[in-house]
């Protein structure tokens, strides 16, 4: 018998059939959807290359798991017993905070380049794949922009610094800073979504206000100030609450982080205003109009971010299954396995398309282009969201036990899979909105209804669907029927998007498996469709 060497480590820990690690992989190179759909859409495509590259490093997805690892840290006090008030984030969070401020996530739309709106959202995508939750202190900074836009003086001081592409993340005065963070602070125990019912009080003292009251919900309680909501004299009104003062703290005191299932590396928090001066934006009596502005500028990073999230999810399933094999066979050229991947593809580039399709209509500046964006955008946001969950626990499962396991990031992807659909407007606030805009838009309509008949006249089993679908509501339904009714439309409206920029092989496929009703209830329960020219356009990433 051959004597086995003494240095010889056990066989048995030898890390056969299992995939390498990942190295750095180019977000943007290794995704020939995203490279579409972004052009089509009218995108920067240069600078969203070298951001791609730049968020997929194999650096970059270090500092996300630690920034979720590390969780924020409350420290209210000093040690002499004075308030402070102030959030601790692991260094991670604020490289990169650093890294996508300073790409423009917040500035690009701003900037007067092409596509800005476009290219803002495709970073969202981008960014979404490596650690979603930097995106909501940046997301909020993007979408205070045009709401600011109702006070010219608050617009002049406020805007240089939302989009001066320079993160300061220390505690001190907007004239100190050379470029800011601006959040949110708008529900309430008592209101949720309801937002009339808020009891916070504004009273006027001079130029300002002075506000009392407890907020359910600050996102990103560090923010170097809030767009907030309280009754004034006149009515409900909307103000910009500064954090910090030239005399010193404004009175926003914290009371608790949030205990989040997900997003863990940002904050949220309660706060209360004990007498916060606070700058009135927009007339008293008309603060939804005024908070709606970044309401619906949210609503896009909302749309986006689950399709970052399914991406990041299928990839990872893909790069698993390309290099892992059950009985001498690759999991990846299994029958069954390639038609669940293809299936849940489909979902994912759906998402993908019909986003950054409502992107360019933020760019664009006539009153059809804004109202369409106000109503497909949250169509999108319904439906991406929904498809979200449910994709990334069927990519979880392809990796089978190991999908589990915190070292995948899988279970990190899975947490943060249902915010998106709860921030700013849970499923059935979203559906109502999008009745209410067709009711009180015509343009809407009219837009939307351009937009699908645009791809008519390629697909037959498209135009059957849309034609089902004008039978099933000939017109708006009522309030029990509109999930229906949401659903069905964001779909329609997917496919006429995929239909005109994706290759044959992928729209017939989504139309074939989402629109003729043929198929079950799971995913890979439906019938033959191109798997190939589906899995093609997730790429190969890096081996």
């Amino acid at each position: 018998m051959q004597d086995t060497p003494a240095d010889a480590g056990p066989t048995w820990h030898d890390a056969l059939n299992q995939p390498a690690l990942r190295g750095d992989v180019d977000l943007w190179a290794s995704d020939p959807a995203l490279q579409a759909h972004a052009a089509a859409a009218g995108a920067d495509v240069g600078h969203l290359a070298g951001y791609g590259a730049r968020i997929g490093t194999a650096e970059m997805r270090r500092l996300g798991e630690e920034a979720n690892r590390h969780a924020p840290e409350l420290a209210l006090f000093d040690t002499g017993g004075r308030r402070l008030d102030e959030v601790r984030f692991h260094p991670a969070y604020h490289q990169l905070m650093q890294l996508g401020i300073g790409a423009g996530y917040a500035a690009i739309a701003y900037e007067g380049g092409k596509g800005g709106h476009a290219s803002h959202a495709a970073m969202v995508y981008l960014t979404s794949q490596v650690e979603a939750g930097v995106c909501c202190p940046m997301t909020m900074t993007y979408a205070a922009v045009p709401a600011l836009k109702a006070d010219k003086a608050l617009f002049a001081t406020w805007v240089p610094k939302l989009t001066a592409r320079a993160y300061d993340g220390m505690p001190r005065t907007l004239a100190r800073k050379a470029g800011a963070t601006l959040g949110m602070a708008m529900t309430e125990k008592q209101g949720g979504s309801d937002l009339r019912t808020n009891a916070t009080t504004a009273t006027p003292e001079g130029d300002l206000y002075r506000l009392e009251g407890h907020k359910w919900f600050c996102s990103a309680p560090m923010s170097d100030g809030f767009l907030t909501l309280a009754q004034a004299p006149g009515g409900l009104t909307c103000f910009l609450v500064p954090r910090w003062l030239e005399a010193g703290r404004n009175a926003i005191h914290l009371q608790r982080l949030k205990d989040k299932m997900g997003n863990r590396a940002n904050a949220s928090a309660e706060i209360e205003y004990h007498g916060a001066y606070a700058h009135r934006l927009g007339e008293e009596g008309a603060g939804i109009t005024t908070i709606i502005e970044m309401v619906h500028h949210t609503r896009l990073d909302t749309a986006l971010a689950p399709a970052g999230l399914m991406r990041a999810a299928l990839d990872q399933a893909h790069y698993w299954v390309r290099h892992r094999s059950v009985s001498q066979r690759i999991l990846l050229d299994q029958p069954l396995m390639r038609q669940v991947l293809a299936d849940l593809c489909l979902d994912w580039e759906g998402s993908l398309a019909l986003g950054l399709h409502v992107a360019r209509f933020f760019d664009g500046s006539s009153p059809r282009d804004r109202a369409f964006a106000r109503l497909a955008v949250a169509l999108a946001k319904f439906l991406n969201n929904k498809l979200c969950p449910g994709v990334i626990s069927e990519a979880m499962e392809c990796l089978g036990g190991m999908g589990y396991v915190e070292d995948t990031g899988m279970p990190r992807l899975y947490r943060e899979a249902p915010l998106n659909s709860i921030w700013e407007g849970s499923g059935n606030v979203i559906c109502l909105d999008i009745l209410r805009t067709l009711r009180r838009e015509p343009l809407a309509g009219e837009a939307l209804s351009a937009e699908l008949g645009a791809a008519t006249g390629h697909d037959p089993a498209f135009d059957a669907a849309l034609k089902a679908h004008m039978q099933q509501f000939p017109k708006l339904p009522d309030e029990a029927q509109v999930r229906w009714y949401c659903e069905s439309l964001a779909t329609l409206l997917t496919a006429s998007v995929l239909i005109r920029n994706a290759p044959n092989e992928v729209s017939d496929a989504y139309v074939a498996a989402r629109l003729t009703g043929r198929r079950g209830r799971v995913a890979g329960a439906m019938g033959q469709i191109d798997c190939a020219a589906v899995l093609a356009r997730l790429g190969c990433g890096a081996e």
